[in-house]
């Protein structure tokens, strides 16, 4: 097992790595002080992994909390399902919340404990590569809106991450690849080292070698946690994190959520965000096609959906990162270093997408 930390003083919480993590009693027990746990989970994960999960609890009074299954789970109704549960359940605010599952899951699960009771502790156990390399780490939680995705949410983090590698064995293979887009995203990003680490490595990530797969986690986290360090709730560098995701989201909204996977979204949306990029002058045009090289690679799509450039704009203009009315896009001025833009012309956005389609 590797441990990391992510550095936010009196919040500090670790980040365990490893294969056989998810029934390590030890990894739960300081944090179950007030002898009640609610794990929440999916239909599919919970014949997985819930009763293994269990036995790392005993003695702990366990509320069940079982979801659908995909992203359209992250909604009010599923959200005050949970709520129900809870109350039933009698569960307090020194009630443990084990969010059990993927992205999906730890996102509602997240947003239910910063929210229930004014707030109560969480531990995320990921399933999937997509929530063990990224939305796991970082106390973004949320709930979908018909308009925009991640629109009615909170800040809240967990008291532990717990990312055990084994359960990736059982991951279909779309979900693995769209969770790969997350690791990929870090690279193109924050680390040039790490894409050229990445370029080399793919095809083993894609075999689901454990070492490979604990290294593209560990090297992920490593630059999530020290941006969170650095810029809790967002308000300057960690919207670098949301490299292709200004794209991303609006294929995700414009397409009805669910038909296209988060990371297939975001990697389109990166191919869109790197080709605006050279559009703007700043990445040369080799490296664009290195984007796009290992994105393919990594068996996800470089061409977005049949929306028009209309559309998309229109749904862009709800993300998160705007300021001023004015949509701000995360570019690359190079490989691994991106940066916050606000002068872009709608024009220029146009062309990256009808450039992305080619």
């Amino acid at each position: 097992m590797e441990t990391l930390s992510v550095a936010l003083g009196s919040r500090a919480y670790p980040i365990h790595i490893g294969a056989g993590l998810l029934d390590a009693a030890e990894l739960y027990r300081p944090h179950l002080g007030g002898g009640a746990a609610a794990i929440v989970t999916n239909e599919v994960v919970a014949p997985l992994y819930l009763e293994k999960l269990k036995r790392a609890l005993p003695g702990i009074r366990v509320t069940e909390v079982v979801i659908p299954d995909g992203e359209q789970s992250k909604s009010w109704q599923t959200l005050n399902r949970l709520f129900d549960q809870l109350l039933k359940a009698r569960c307090g605010r020194d009630a443990l919340v084990i969010a059990l599952g993927g992205g999906v899951v730890g996102d509602l699960a997240g947003f239910a404990a910063a929210i229930y009771q004014r707030g109560v502790p969480f531990i995320q156990v990921p399933t999937t590569l997509l929530a063990q390399v990224d939305s796991s780490v970082g106390g973004k939680t949320a709930i979908n809106h018909a308009l925009g995705k991640n629109m009615i949410g909170a800040f809240h983090q967990p008291v532990a991450v717990i990312s055990d590698v084994a359960t990736l064995d059982t991951l279909p293979e779309r979900e693995l690849r769209s969770g790969l887009a997350e690791v990929i995203k870090h690279g193109f990003a924050l680390d040039a080292s790490f894409v050229d680490w990445l370029e080399s490595n793919v095809e083993k990530i894609l075999r689901r070698d454990h070492g490979a797969l604990a290294h593209a986690i560990r090297r992920s986290c490593e630059l999530k946690a020290r941006i969170v360090a650095a810029d809790e709730r967002e308000a300057g560098e960690r919207a670098l994190l949301n490299f292709g995701h200004t794209f991303g989201h609006a294929i995700e909204a414009g397409t009805g959520y669910g038909t296209w996977l988060h990371g297939e979204a975001v990697a389109a949306g990166m191919v869109m965000a790197a080709e605006l990029s050279a559009l703007m002058g700043q990445l040369k045009k080799n490296e664009v096609s290195r984007v796009r090289a290992l994105v393919k690679r990594a068996g996800l799509p470089v061409n977005g959906p049949a929306l028009a450039p209309e559309r998309m704009l229109e749904l862009m203009a709800l993300d998160k990162k705007a300021a001023k009315g004015k949509t701000r896009f995360v570019l690359l001025e190079s490989l691994g270093r991106a940066a916050l833009r606000s002068d872009v012309d709608e024009k220029a956005v146009r062309a990256a997408i009808v450039a992305a389609a080619r």
